[in-house]
């Protein structure tokens, strides 16, 4: 059984001189559907089996990573791990806290258990649903992922879980004359095919197709610096890419993050609390343990504007003198890992839409991101959203095209004045180093602040 002879294999990493050590079997299944106007462009089923053993000796660690799974490769493998362990420095211990347990992801229906004409049905009846006049392009996507994982380390852990995750979108891309503007819409989370299933996707493809005819209509966004009300994925984009990035403890430990040395500080205004969360029930970026086998968990990074703590790894928790926070994560068994983020979000607070808007004299409101930069060095935001409304005299006017908002992260969110009352989590993937990639999500409800906006 090849979870004994892991267990072996670490026994023989420790008599060798390892001063910690893991081993790590991972399966990846995944599917991809993809159609436009009708006819179906992508069909990717996709499988994966590999090994990963990491060295942890003086300080450093040494990788080795295997697409085959069997005694020889394992054997071969640790001594790789082992040789690229590079520098004879003295032993540095590695406090890992022991996990035992196996997680199995209960879903509604098991996409392995779908028949694949099933899901492209799905794709079609979405991409058909947006057919209208105006529309000139229709896209519908779905996409499939479950990873198993056995991770055993030198500490005594021994874990194993697995990953369930669903994703089903539509875009339309309306044209008139030279004008072209585009809306997309559709849920993911850790879920199985009952998320589509639950989807009525004759409604889902008509909005999306509607509000991207109903694009071709705004007008520029103003410019200056502006009351902004955030919808839930702006504001999750500001908690991810700025906060949350900064909040990794491997950045914070070199000196290369603005948010080092901030813990016990004031940084925002008393109404934002922010967390990473990778418990979340169903949310795309919940994983039961880490790729170190460490569980995840809830760590408060802004606890009513002051600033708590930050998301760590093995390395970083030591370094630190706290405990891991189920935060190292990897792409797969053949990249290395990083502090990662999970679900980030921003919490809510009491005040609903509506009320907001009322109490706006002259703002504008955010709906949908196109794309966000992060400077977790500077603390600097920016970010593209997909569209807009006018707001003047606490009611919604017009609507306005693509605009960005830039700024100081800490600035702006001091500025907060209203939180909304609704948490809602999108997911995506999070790059970090070159080309590795993870699931997460970000969110958070709506939030009046002060933000520089660049009109369009």
């Amino acid at each position: 059984m090849m979870r004994d002879e892991m267990a072996v294999s670490i026994g023989v990493l420790v008599d060798a001189g390892a001063d910690f050590c893991d081993i790590q079997l991972q399966s990846i299944e995944g599917l991809t559907v993809r159609s436009i106007n009708g006819r179906l462009r992508d069909l990717e089923d996709r499988s994966a089996e590999g090994l990963r053993i990491r060295v942890w000796k003086g300080g450093r660690w040494g990788y080795a990573s295997s697409v085959q799974v069997d005694k020889a490769s394992l054997r071969r493998c640790c001594d790789e791990a082992m040789r690229n362990v590079r520098g004879d420095r003295p032993s540095v211990s590695m406090n890992a806290p022991v996990n035992v347990g196996d997680h199995r992801v209960r879903v509604g229906l098991d996409p392995s258990k779908v028949p694949l004409d099933e899901k492209v049905a799905a794709v079609l009846d979405l991409d058909g649903a947006q057919r209208m006049d105006g529309v000139l392009n229709r896209i519908a996507s779905y996409s499939e992922e479950t990873k198993s994982n056995i991770l055993l380390n030198s500490a005594g852990t021994d874990v194993s879980w697995n990953e369930v995750r669903t994703r089903f979108r539509a875009m339309s891309v309306a044209a008139d004359g030279p004008r072209v503007e585009r809306y997309y819409d559709g849920p993911d989370g850790c879920r199985g095919f009952e998320l589509v299933k639950d989807t009525d996707i004759e409604a889902l493809g008509r909005r999306t197709a509607k509000e991207a005819l109903a694009a071709l209509k705004a007008t520029a966004a103003p410019s200056g610096h502006l009351t902004v009300i955030s919808d839930p994925m702006v504001t999750g984009l500001l908690a991810h890419e700025v906060i949350g990035h900064a909040a990794e403890a491997d950045e914070v430990v070199k000196g290369r993050s603005f948010l080092s040395g901030k813990v016990g500080k004031t940084v925002a205004s008393p109404l934002v609390s922010l967390a990473d969360d990778g418990s979340v029930p169903y949310a795309h970026g919940s994983v039961p343990f880490d790729d170190e086998g460490s569980p995840s968990g809830r760590t408060d990074i802004i606890r009513d504007g002051v600033y708590s703590g930050y998301i760590n790894d093995l390395v970083t928790a030591n370094a630190m003198g706290v405990t891991p926070s189920g935060n190292g994560r990897a792409q797969d068994f053949g990249r290395r890992t990083w502090v990662r983020m999970t679900n980030t979000f921003i919490e809510p607070g009491g005040s609903s839409l509506d009320e907001i808007v009322a109490e706006t004299k002259d703002g504008i409101l955010c709906d949908k991101m196109v794309n966000g930069m992060e400077d977790p060095v500077g603390g600097g935001f920016e970010a593209k959203v997909l569209r807009g409304f006018i707001i003047k005299d606490g009611e919604v006017k017009g609507q306005v095209r693509s605009f960005t908002l830039t700024g100081q992260a800490l600035e702006i969110l001091r500025t907060v004045d209203m939180v909304g009352d609704r948490l809602e989590l999108d997911g995506g993937m999070c790059g970090k180093g070159i080309e590795d990639w993870v699931n997460v999500s970000s969110g958070g409800p709506y939030l009046r602040s002060r933000i520089i906006v660049g009109g369009g």
